[in-house]
C-alpha cells in the first residue's frame, strides 16, 4: 500500500512516498484525526475499501445497511462528540442514497464529510453503470462538494473537506472520487488544509454595547437558546452570563439539554409543541435575546405577530441568519463562545425573579390542564407522556436521547430530563422518520460510556428498520422504546384538527416487531398494561446489550401544547 511509516502521530509532517490514491484517501482521514467511517462499500469506492482493509488496525469501518443509515449514524456520532462525522460510500445509488442525511446535517448544521467513489474519469458523462451527477445533486445540500479526477489532488481535497466542514456553522461536505484517481499511483505529501484556517468573525464591539445598553435597561427579557451554544461549546459561558444577568431561558428543540432541565433559569421549550410559558410570554417581552438559533418557523410562527413589543438581540455565528427572519435592533455576528464572555463583562448583575415567577405560574397551568394527564392519566391506556417520563427517572445515569420524528419526539423533548450538555440527537429542520435508529447507533458508538435511548414510533421504525443489522453484527448496545400507536400520528392529529378526522393513509398495519427484533439476536418486550411497564424499563435498562421495549400507546391522543398552522405564538394551545 505504501503506508508512511513516519506517520506516528495524526497531523504529524511525513515525507513524501509513494502509494495510491485511495491510500492517500486513508493516510489523510488517519491524519486529520478519523477513528471511525461509516459506510456501504460498492464497485466504484472498492479500490478505497481495500485500502481500508490495509489499515483497519488504525481505523474502524461501520458496515450500515443502507447508505441513508451510514449518514445518520455519521450524524449521530457527530452531534454527541463534537467530531466530523465521515462517510464513505459507491457511486449512483449508494451515492443518491445519501442525500437524505445530508440535507438533514446541513439544515441542522452537523459537521460530515461524505467520500464517494464515481466511475473512471474517461466515463464521465456516459451514462456509464451507476453514474450520477453527484456534485450537482448535491450543491443545495452542502457547504462545499467538489469532483476528485487525479490522486495527487486528494490529501488537499479531502483535508480541505474537513476544514470546511467543521469552521463557522457547520455543515456537510462531499468530496466524488474517480475509479481512476483512486487507483493511480502518487507521491503522498500531506499538507492539512486546517493550516489555512478560516477565522471566526471579527466581534463588533459597538455592537456589544448596544446589547449590553439594551439587556440593562430590560424589564422582561427572555433569552432563546440554540444548538449553536452546544456546537461552539460555549455552555459554561452561557450560564455565566445567565446568571449574572438573571434572564430566563429557553431552548429550541436541537438547544436542549445545552442548560439542565432543573436550572432555575431553565423556562422551557420554544416553538409550536413547546411549553407554554415562554410561548405566550413572547409577546410580553421588552427584549428578546436569540443565542446560537435562526428563528426557524417553528419557532416563530406567524413572525408578523411575533416579539411584538421586544427589541431582538441576535448573537450568530452564521451572518446570513442575521436580519433573515427577525430584524436583530443589536446584531452580534460571531462564534458565541467569544461573544458571550465579552458581553458578560458589559452588562449589570441583575433580579428578574418576578418576571421568572411568571414563567412558573404559566408552568403550573399547563401541568394541570396537560402534564398531569399526560404523565398520570386515569385511563387505561398508557399514554406516550408517562412512558418518556418514566424511563427518563429510571436511568441512574445521565443518558443521550435520540428521537425518530413524529408524536414521540414532540413528548419525548417535553418529558426527558438533561444535567448534562449533548444530550439530545433528533432531526430538527428537515424532520427526517428513519433518523432515529441509524442516529442511535453513530451516538452509542461515539459516546460508548453513556448510555443511549431511542424513542421511536412504528412509522420511523420500519424506515430504516434494517440498520437492526448493523446493530447485531458490531453488538451496539443501544436501547430502543418502541411507542407503537399503530399511527402516522402526528400526520393523523393534524388530519382530526384541521381535515375533519379523515384518516388518509395513516392508519399502519405493522408486523410482529419481536419477530423481527429476535431475528437479529435483539431481546425485546411488549408491553400492553401499565402495571407491567417499571419492570419492562427497569429490564430493559439492566440488559447488558441492545433492547426493544415495544409499549402500546394510545392510539388518538394528540400532543399539545400546539401552535396551529398559520397562527401566533399567543394561539397556543393546551387541548
Amino acid at each position: 500500500m505504501g503506508t508512511n511509516a513516519n506517520a506516528t502521530k495524526k497531523g504529524q509532517a511525513l515525507r513524501p512516498v509513494k502509494m495510491s490514491g485511495s491510500s492517500a484517501v486513508m493516510e489523510t482521514l488517519i491524519n486529520e484525526g478519523v477513528e471511525i467511517i461509516f459506510g456501504y462499500p460498492g464497485g466504484a469506492i472498492m479500490p478505497v475499501y481495500d485500502a481500508l482493509y490495509q489499515v483497519k488496525e488504525r481505523l474502524k469501518h461501520v458496515l450500515a445497511r443502507h447508505e441513508q443509515g451510514a449518514v445518520h449514524a455519521a450524524q449521530g456520532y457527530a452531534r454527541v462528540t463534537g467530531k466530523v462525522g465521515v462517510c464513505l460510500v459507491t457511486s449512483g445509488p449508494g451515492a443518491t442514497n445519501t442525500v437524505t442525511g445530508i440535507a438533514d446535517a446541513k439544515t441542522d448544521s452537523t459537521p460530515l464529510v461524505v467520500i464517494s467513489g464515481q466511475v473512471a474519469s474517461s466515463l464521465l458523462g456516459t451514462n456509464a453503470f451507476q453514474e450520477t451527477n453527484i456534485v450537482d445533486i448535491t450543491k443545495p445540500v452542502t457547504k462545499w462538494n467538489c469532483q476528485v479526477t487525479t490522486p495527487e489532488d486528494i490529501p488537499e481535497a479531502i483535508s480541505r473537506a474537513f476544514r470546511i466542514a467543521r469552521s463557522g456553522r457547520p455543515g456537510p461536505v462531499l468530496v466524488d472520487i474517480t475509479k481512476d484517481a483512486q487507483i493511480a499511483q502518487m507521491t503522498y505529501d500531506y499538507k492539512s488544509a486546517r493550516k489555512s484556517r478560516i477565522p471566526d468573525l471579527p466581534i463588533d464591539p459597538l455592537q456589544l454595547e448596544e446589547a449590553a445598553r439594551l439587556i440593562n435597561l430590560a424589564k422582561k427579557p427572555m433569552a432563546l437558546v440554540g444548538q449553536g451554544v452546544k456546537l461552539a461549546g460555549a455552555e459554561d459561558e452561557l450560564m455565566a452570563f445567565l446568571e449574572k444577568t438573571g434572564i430566563p431561558a429557553a431552548q429550541t428543540l436541537l438547544g436542549l439539554s445545552a442548560i439542565p432541565s432543573d436550572h432555575q433559569l431553565n423556562v422551557g421549550l420554544l416553538g409550536m409543541h413547546g411549553n407554554y410559558g415562554p410561548n405566550i410570554k413572547t409577546n410580553e417581552c421588552d427584549l428578546i435575546m436569540a443565542i446560537g438559533m435562526r428563528f426557524d418557523d417553528r419557532v416563530t410562527s406567524d413572525t408578523r405577530r411575533y416579539a411584538s413589543k421586544a427589541k431582538v438581540i441576535h448573537m450568530e455565528i452564521d451572518p446570513d441568519e442575521i436580519n433573515k427572519i427577525i430584524y436583530a435592533d443589536a446584531p452580534v455576528a460571531g462564534n458565541v463562545k467569544e461573544s458571550l464572555p465579552m458581553l458578560t463583562k458589559l452588562v449589570s448583575r441583575n433580579d428578574h425573579s418576578e418576571w421568572v415567577e411568571e414563567f412558573r405560574a404559566c408552568y403550573r397551568v399547563e401541568y394541570e390542564r396537560l402534564v398531569e394527564r399526560d404523565v398520570f392519566p386515569d385511563r387505561e391506556v398508557i399514554t406516550m407522556g408517562e412512558v418518556v417520563s418514566r424511563v427518563s427517572a429510571a436511568f441512574t445515569d445521565d443518558a443521550i436521547m435520540v428521537t425518530d420524528v413524529g408524536q414521540h419526539q414532540m413528548t419525548a423533548w417535553r418529558y426527558f430530563k438533561f444535567n448534562r450538555t449533548r444530550s439530545v440527537v433528533t432531526s430538527g429542520g428537515l424532520g427526517t422518520m428513519g433518523f432515529g435508529l441509524p442516529a442511535a447507533i453513530g451516538a452509542k458508538i461515539g459516546k460508548p460510556g453513556r448510555p443511549v435511548v431511542l424513542f421511536v414510533g412504528d412509522g420511523g421504525l420500519q424506515m430504516t428498520i434494517q440498520e437492526f443489522g448493523t446493530i447485531k453484527q458490531f453488538g451496539v448496545p443501544v436501547k430502543i422504546v418502541l411507542l407503537n400507536n399503530s399511527f402516522l400520528g402526528m400526520v393523523r392529529q393534524w388530519q382530526e384538527m384541521f381535515f375533519d378526522k379523515r384518516y388518509s393513509s395513516t392508519p399502519m398495519v405493522n408486523p410482529d416487531f419481536q419477530a423481527i427484533a429476535g431475528g437479529y439476536g435483539i431481546p425485546s418486550e411488549k408491553v400492553e398494561e401499565r402495571g407491567k411497564l417499571s419492570d419492562a424499563i427497569k429490564r430493559m435498562i439492566e440488559y447488558d446489550g441492545p433492547f426493544l421495549l415495544e409499549v402500546a400507546v394510545e392510539n388518538e391522543r394528540n400532543v399539545f401544547p400546539m401552535i396551529p398552522p398559520g397562527g401566533s405564538v399567543e394561539d397556543i394551545r393546551l387541548e
